[in-house]
């Protein structure tokens, strides 16, 4: 009896999963389609994917905007800056929590595990005190410190399972050789763990490139807008301006895109491999 169902499972689940993906993807199919119409063109009735009205007039108006490019470089920055020093301080902490036993090693443990669990939102009026009681106000460093608080437990947490998986002979290895700690870290463990890395690493650019409420409070001068609060000034007193909204979504969609395009391997296996383990 149970075999008997098995094809019918298969074909439901199969139809599930396209009804997902079409609910899923249709967003995405229509803000692309919707920034290459005119603006008066996105509400028409009845609504058209295309019509006579599309061209790249939007995209023009935001790649020769000076204003609009500096929100994209803002986040460059921002992100670039966040993953690098994620990476850096994380792989050190996770390195210490895998491979030393200390006293209160389970106390730091938990709270790395316990940030994870506070929202972010209930952090906002500490951090802007904080920010301009050390005069940051406004700044790249502002923003960067911020974003660290939330990247930083998820990158140990990761990088502690990948490292519990990699054997300690390794390390081992390279001491009875004359090495130091630090080689066997950098030289043997790091490049091994490129996995892993790259999971983290993608999941902190997401974090820093799409996070709104922190940019939007910790930042004023227009010079130091990024992506997300850009797309929200294009939303005027008296009108919005959706065909440029949704080619700068667009654009801001595609680092994303294209880093998982290029790295979806190693982000599969470092999410499957990095669990935390004793």
């Amino acid at each position: 009896m149970i075999g008997s169902y098995k094809p019918w499972m298969k074909v439901v689940s199969s139809i599930l999963l396209v009804i997902g993906g079409i609910f899923a993807a249709f967003p995405i199919l229509w803000m692309v389609c919707s920034s290459f119409k005119a603006n008066e063109a996105i509400f028409s009735w009845p609504p058209k994917f295309i019509d006579k009205t599309a061209g790249v007039h939007a995209y023009l108006e935001v790649l020769t905007d000076p204003e609009k490019i500096r929100f994209f470089i803002n986040s460059y920055i921002v992100a670039g800056c966040v993953v690098a020093v994620t990476l850096f301080i994380g792989i050190l902490a996770a390195y210490g929590f895998s491979r030393f036993e200390f006293p209160g090693k389970e106390l730091f443990n938990s709270i790395v595990v316990g940030v994870q669990a506070i929202p972010p939102i209930v952090l906002l009026i500490p951090y802007m005190g904080m920010i301009v009681a050390m005069k940051l106000f406004d700044t790249y460093l502002a923003l960067i410190l911020t974003y660290l608080v939330m990247t930083l437990p998820y990158c140990i947490l990761m990088m502690t399972g990948y490292f519990n998986t990699l054997s300690r002979e390794l390390d081992e290895a390279v001491l009875v050789d004359g090495g130091s700690r630090w080689k066997a870290l950098w030289s043997i463990l790091v490049p091994i763990s490129l996995p892993g890395m790259v999971s983290v690493a993608m999941y902190t650019f997401m974090q820093a490139w799409n996070e709104y409420l922190f940019a939007l409070a910790l930042t004023q001068s227009t010079s130091m807008r990024t992506v997300p609060i850009g797309i929200n000034l294009l939303m005027g007193q008296h009108g919005y301006d959706w065909s440029q909204m949704m080619a700068m979504s667009v654009l801001g969609s595609v680092p994303v895109l294209v880093l998982f395009l290029f790295f979806q391997k190693y982000f599969i296996a470092g999410m499957s491999s990095g669990g935390v383990k004793g």
